[in-house]
This record gives C-alpha cells, sequence and structure tokens, in this order.
C-alpha cells in the first residue's frame, strides 16, 4: 500500500520543464479557500510541474497556505449577473498567465462554463449546456435511466407530487447553481420519513430562490467510479467504497477505500457520459443496496471531496485531465491501486462522537487507528500550512 508521508519529494518543477524543453503549464484554481478537493488538486498538479494559482472570494485559507500555491487572487463568486467573478478571473488570468482554469465546485464550475466566452484563457469544463444537464439532478436520473445505469426516482417537488408521494424522502435543489443565483451557500440535501416533515425544507428552498426536488430513499454503502473521460472513454479508473460518512448517515466519506472496477458499472457509465457529452475529470457517486445494484446518486465534474484518494490511488488524474483541455495528447492512464485507504480524519472524529460504535472511547481509538497509513484529505507533514491555516481558523471561532 502507498504511503505519500514517505514518498521523496519531487523534483524542482521548472527544472524538470526546462529539462523537458517546454514552458512550464500554468492552472488557475477559483474556489472557497477551504475546499479539501481543491487542495488536493492543487498537490497534485504542483508534483507533476504545473505552476499554481488559486482565485478566491476570501483570504485563501488553506488553499492558499499550501506550498502547491504560488499565487492568490481575489475571485468572488458567481452571484447576480456575475461581473464580479468575470473581472476577478480576467484579472486573475492576465495578472498570472495562466494556461487553463478549473472550478472547485459545482458553483464554480457552472459559472466558469456559462461565462467562458468572457474569460480570457482555455475553461477545463464542458461546456455550459453539458454541465447543466449533469448537475440538473432530474434530467440526470433521467439519462442513467436511458443508459440501463439504476437511479432513485427523482421528481420536482409540484404540489402533485407532493400529494401522491409515499414514504421516506431525500429532498435537494434541482440545481445547485444558476445563472443570476443571489442565494449566498450550497443547500444540502435532507432526509425526511415523509411529505409532512420534509416541508419545511421544502420551501427553504424555494425561498432561496431554488427549484426542489424529491429523490427515492436509498438504503445503502456509497461509493463512486472516478477517472477522466475523453474519446468515449474513461481513462484512470477508480473505484472505492466507503465505509464512514460525516455528516452521520447521509454526507460525505469520512472513510474511503479503492476497490477493483466493476466492468459493467464502468462500461454503463461511459455510455451515460458519451450521452450527456461530457469530457475531462469525472466522479460519480452510487448507494449500493441489499440487491447489490449501484443506484446513481450525483455527478461530480470538478474536485471532489476524497479527491487525495485518487491522486494517491491513481496519480496524475488532474494534470491529465489539464493537458486534455490545453489540446495535448495524452496516454490512457491505468486503472487506481486496489486497497489504498484514505480518512478525513477531523469528520470521522465528529461521526464517532455522534455515532459512539461500540462506545465513544473504542470508535475514537478506531478512528486513529484508521488513518495510520491512509491518505489524509488536508493533513500533509511535507505541506503544513494548510493543517495549520484550518486550526487557526477554528481556534479564531472558538470551535
Amino acid at each position: 500500500m502507498r504511503n505519500t508521508d514517505d514518498e521523496a519529494p519531487a523534483a524542482d518543477p521548472a527544472v524538470r520543464d526546462k529539462a523537458a524543453g517546454r514552458a512550464q503549464r500554468k492552472a488557475l484554481i477559483v474556489s472557497t479557500g477551504r475546499d479539501r478537493g481543491a487542495l488536493a488538486a492543487a498537490r497534485s498538479l504542483r508534483r507533476d510541474g504545473w505552476y499554481v494559482g488559486v482565485g478566491t472570494p476570501d483570504s485563501g485559507g488553506m488553499l492558499a497556505a499550501s506550498r502547491a500555491c504560488d499565487a492568490r487572487h481575489l475571485v468572488p463568486r458567481a452571484r447576480h449577473d456575475g461581473a464580479g467573478f468575470v473581472a476577478g478571473v480576467r484579472e486573475a488570468v492576465e495578472a498570472g498567465g495562466y494556461d487553463v482554469v478549473f472550478g472547485g465546485g459545482d458553483d464554480w464550475m457552472a459559472a466558469l462554463a456559462a461565462y467562458r466566452s468572457q474569460i480570457p484563457t482555455l475553461v477545463a469544463h464542458p461546456e455550459s449546456d453539458v454541465v447543466e444537464a449533469a448537475l440538473d439532478k432530474v434530467r440526470l436520473a433521467y439519462s442513467a435511466a436511458k443508459v440501463g445505469l439504476a437511479a432513485p426516482v427523482t421528481k420536482p417537488a409540484t404540489e402533485q407530487a407532493m400529494r401522491e408521494w409515499q414514504g421516506p424522502v431525500v429532498v435537494k435543489c434541482r440545481e445547485h447553481w444558476s445563472p443570476g443565483q443571489t442565494r449566498p451557500h450550497r443547500i444540502e440535501a435532507k432526509l425526511f420519513p415523509g411529505i409532512t416533515a420534509a416541508q419545511k425544507q421544502i420551501d427553504r428552498i424555494r425561498q432561496a430562490g431554488a427549484e426542489p426536488v424529491l429523490q427515492q430513499v436509498i438504503h445503502g454503502s456509497l461509493g463512486a467510479l472516478i477517472g477522466v473521460f475523453s474519446g468515449g472513454r474513461l481513462s484512470g479508473r477508480t473505484q472505492q467504497v466507503s465505509t464512514r460518512l460525516w455528516p452521520t448517515p447521509n454526507g460525505a466519506s469520512a472513510r474511503a477505500e479503492t476497490i477493483p472496477v466493476d466492468e459493467e458499472l464502468a462500461r454503463r457509465t461511459e455510455a451515460l457520459l458519451s450521452e450527456l457529452g461530457w469530457h475531462g475529470l469525472v466522479e460519480l457517486q452510487f448507494l449500493t443496496g441489499e440487491d447489490g445494484v449501484p443506484h446513481l446518486i450525483d455527478l461530480n465534474g470538478r474536485f471532489f471531496g476524497s479527491m487525495a484518494l485518487a491522486n494517491t490511488a491513481r496519480p496524475g488524474l488532474t494534470d491529465a485531465w489539464g493537458r486534455l483541455a490545453m489540446g495535448e495528447s495524452v496516454d490512457h492512464l491505468d486503472d487506481a491501486e486496489t486497497g489504498v485507504r484514505y480518512t478525513w480524519l477531523a469528520g470521522d472524529l465528529r461521526r464517532a462522537r455522534v455515532e459512539r460504535r461500540g462506545g465513544l472511547v473504542a470508535d475514537v481509538v478506531n478512528t486513529l487507528g484508521w488513518s495510520r497509513g491512509a491518505q489524509h484529505s488536508i493533513w500533509d507533514r511535507r505541506d503544513l500550512g494548510p493543517t495549520l491555516s484550518l486550526a487557526a481558523g477554528r481556534f479564531a471561532r472558538g470551535s
């Protein structure tokens, strides 16, 4: 099993670029300063020889504190008419001479796709209509069914749908971003025992200017299939299963481990991505119930929470994505190493405090034991800035 803490530091990227006889590639990541996936991507790009700039709406947080960050720029979130966001990206690109720009979250990705004609560099993400189709929970479920992928029943929360709904329900935003959006934060999915209990959440989403959807509850384990999609093929395939989640029971991966790729699932996933017109990095999340059938619940076409696991088990995904976006030829990437473990330790400790599997002390000890030898989402002894920045921020907030 690979333990990245014991790997030798990569050679200086500028030296490698000079030896290769080309100019150093330059990437801009626009995101919040607390995005764990963006941090993992920045570290990965830096190891592969890229110059990395980050554009954030704040001080840059742990992302700017990383040794992987060569420059920081002020880029506001894409709200209202998007003018501030576009101006921030333009100023960053002109200041840093970036070859390509990546978005670190759904709203950042969707805004880059929507405003790409106003951005003076290459945008790594697909065209706006493709991104919209992938982020639209109703359209995604329809497209999945079309190619034979199972997906939970997903319907707009119309009055008729609410009257007819029976049993538990997951309430989500149909999309997390759209042009002209004014709401400041993403509204996460929530599980309710029935429509009556879900009414306040449905109203909350509507009041925020978003469209609520009702989704069938699938009880099962969370997993994901990851890779870079190009030319109809998924390259660098990485499949993982999550054994602990935070917030519990329907949050992000607090623990995960890579497993062999399910070839039938990969085949249908490639059919879905072709149907959507996708290209570039993608993480598809599935819930697998007792029947063993994976149900597609989400498509992330940007950096995701457990990105550090994918980068460890299958190095080079972000580099390949960036080079493809720049029109370069990229060799097909082999599948990820299996049995590689991942921990989001802060999330897993919070989970242990709530779930207390075998008792609080036993769960905490088990959590710490799992983290040994696992790839951490933030901690890296060769790059302490993000951990120190996060700790300082929590201390300042008294949390």
